[in-house]
């Protein structure tokens, strides 16, 4: 198979391209442009230009597609957008971001190329600058607004997000929409808990609800909003057909985390 990729500065670009490509001579297209997005470990920045740019880098990757002959293009998504179409009422400015994510999926659905689309949960990983940064913070003691700790929300380990778009990529099915999440739905404080946790800090410092109005000097309003927003249970479907990840919850993920840390650090001193 021969794979072409949109995004591949981006932290999951870089994990997809790493991955061993087999499978059919087929030319497929991948996007993962916008998600450097999608992930809860930045303090919503990554979300400010997202609903001017979304849309352009997208005709721009079903062009790369075009001019590659890719005979598939898929499109790697955000899965918090289910919650929107079950119901759930947003402001802004999240709202604009989901109005773009919606709009860009639209286009590769009524695009040149066959296409399919994966959304993707909440990407952590040991390639995650963000994450790292968490430790930075962890071990200097601070605190972390840690939203609604009733909100469940669905992750994804970066490398099983690749996995998922080889998946689909090598099935060379088009014309669906699939979803790629641990199947597990944790809150956000659960999980950056359990992170602080395995980086030495046995009591991770929240900020207070009540302090939001101070919060949003350091930290978007995006990033609370997502904090605050439940997934519906259970886990979103269809799943990416002949997948499963290989961490299956946010624990195992996690310990694969410090594990390629620790590993990574022997290699330095080495």
């Amino acid at each position: 198979m021969k794979l072409s990729i949109t995004g591949t500065r981006s932290e999951l670009g870089r994990v997809l391209a790493q991955m061993p490509v087999r499978g059919p001579g087929a030319s497929v297209h991948v996007n993962v442009s916008g998600q450097q997005a999608n992930t809860l470990l930045h303090d919503g920045h990554a979300w400010k230009e997202l609903p001017r740019t979304m849309p352009g880098t997208t005709r721009r990757a079903l062009r790369a597609g075009e001019a590659a002959g890719a005979s598939l293009f898929v499109h790697a998504s955000f899965a918090f957008v289910r919650a929107v179409e079950w119901g759930a009422k947003l402001d802004e400015p999240l709202q604009s971001c989901v109005a773009a994510i919606l709009e860009s999926e639209a286009m590769v659905q009524d695009g040149p190329l066959p296409s399919c689309i994966v959304r993707l949960g909440y990407l952590y990983g040991p390639h995650s600058a963000d994450l790292r940064a968490f430790r930075t913070a962890f071990r200097l003691g601070r605190p972390y607004w840690s939203g609604d700790a009733d909100a469940l929300q669905h992750h994804l380990h970066q490398s099983d997000a690749a996995s998922a778009l080889l998946r689909v990529a090598r099935s060379g099915k088009a014309g669906r929409t699939w979803y790629a999440t641990d199947g597990h739905a944790a809150s956000f404080e659960d999980f950056m808990d359990a992170f602080a946790h395995r980086v030495g800090r046995s009591r991770p410092l929240h900020l207070p609800l009540r302090s939001r109005l101070l919060a949003r000097a350091i930290i978007r309003t995006e990033h609370m909003q997502q904090t605050e927003l439940a997934m519906p249970l259970p886990a979103p479907s269809p799943r990416v057909p002949g997948w499963r990840p290989r961490f299956t919850d946010y624990c195992r993920g996690l310990d694969h985390v410090i594990e390629a840390w620790r590993d990574e650090s022997n290699i330095d001193l080495a």
